[in-house]
């Protein structure tokens, strides 16, 4: 496909993934459209000169579905990623409404004004491994039931109702990501674990991990995410591909506390030691998730290209720079 000659739109563009997105599809040649709801000076977007390269940054709220259409009209988009949401599980439960608003209207708002466009000849929905609950199974393939029961993960599960309503029943150009843990530089949520170890051992303390340390997940570096997005929305409008969610994961699932080892080893503070709490509620987080991403690799021809020891040294270098230039400015 050539990208040179799409206008493409991105929500959620100045976050973690997005910018990472952006400025990929920058790079193919394609106008991209940046719907921005929050001005954040020190965001990675703005360190990283991906403003410069965008077509447009349109300010707005995916909520609201007037600033939604303008710009699918005045922008006459061909191409969408829809990342755009309140993605922090913390958040979303405390704030419960808040995280359905942002989501589940969001993302109608976002399915409407495509279908009303006739111009959207591909559409990609973020959604996350987090619908599936607790696994009945392991690995977790595509066939595997959607038991979510917290907020912010039964509303990626609307969100895949509504993405494939809109599939069947419009004939909507659309499919779904169902990404596994995404890593690397530019994710500002220190609560999560790489990031947040990786910023501890960078500071020079013995990073935390909050649970027992046996939890397994697994990982896959952005640059692997961002080549998901990029080649399921090659593939819309293949046979068997619209309406369709693809798992996106590394099969090399591993455990919080052998993470976390592998991230102080390849910051060569190997002074540093796991702080290993314990304090996780036993109902508040899934022991064992990690998914197959066969489908993706049979259909999309998708297969993770970064092992998690090049990935983590590249990521920790990442931040040490960002740090650095973050300080110099104060």
């Amino acid at each position: 496909m050539d990208w040179k000659s799409s206008n493409v739109l991105i929500t959620g563009a100045t976050g973690f993934v997005g910018t990472w997105l952006a400025k990929a599809l920058a790079e193919r040649g394609a106008n991209v459209i940046a719907f921005v709801r929050d001005e954040i000076p020190n965001a990675p977007i703005r360190t990283m000169d991906i403003f410069g390269k965008l077509g447009a940054a349109v300010p707005g709220d995916i909520t609201d579905y007037a600033s939604v259409k303008r710009v699918f009209a005045e922008y006459d988009i061909d191409t969408v990623f829809h990342l755009a949401a309140q993605t922090i599980v913390g958040v979303a439960k405390e704030s419960p409404t808040t995280t359905f608003d942002v989501n589940i209207r969001g993302t109608w708002n976002m399915l409407e004004a495509a279908r009303t466009s006739g111009k959207v000849k591909r559409m990609v929905v973020a959604s996350t491994d987090k619908v599936y609950g607790e696994p009945i199974k392991l690995p977790i393939n595509e066939d595997h039931p959607l038991l979510a029961s917290y907020p912010y993960d039964a509303s990626k599960v609307a969100v895949e109702a509504l993405t494939r309503t809109y599939a069947m029943t419009y004939g909507l150009p659309v499919a779904i990501t169902r990404c596994c843990n995404i890593y690397g530089g530019g994710d500002m949520n220190f609560s999560r674990i790489i990031p947040g170890t990786i910023k501890s051992v960078i500071e020079g303390t013995n990073p935390v991990i909050r649970s027992d340390g046996t939890p397994v997940r697994d990982f896959i570096h952005v640059d692997d995410a961002v080549a998901a997005y990029i080649t399921l929305a090659e593939h819309i409008g293949q046979p068997g591909i619209n309406g369709q969610a693809f798992n996106f994961g590394s099969s090399a699932p591993i455990n919080m506390l052998d993470l976390t080892k592998k991230i102080i080893e390849a910051s060569g503070r190997t002074q540093l030691k796991p702080d290993v709490q314990g304090t996780r509620k036993p109902d508040a987080e899934i022991d064992r998730q990690y998914l197959s991403a066969a489908k993706a690799e049979q259909m999309l021809g998708w297969k993770p290209q970064v092992k998690l020891e090049a990935g983590l040294k590249g990521t920790i270098a990442w931040y040490e720079d960002y740090f650095s230039k973050i300080e110099k400015t104060k």
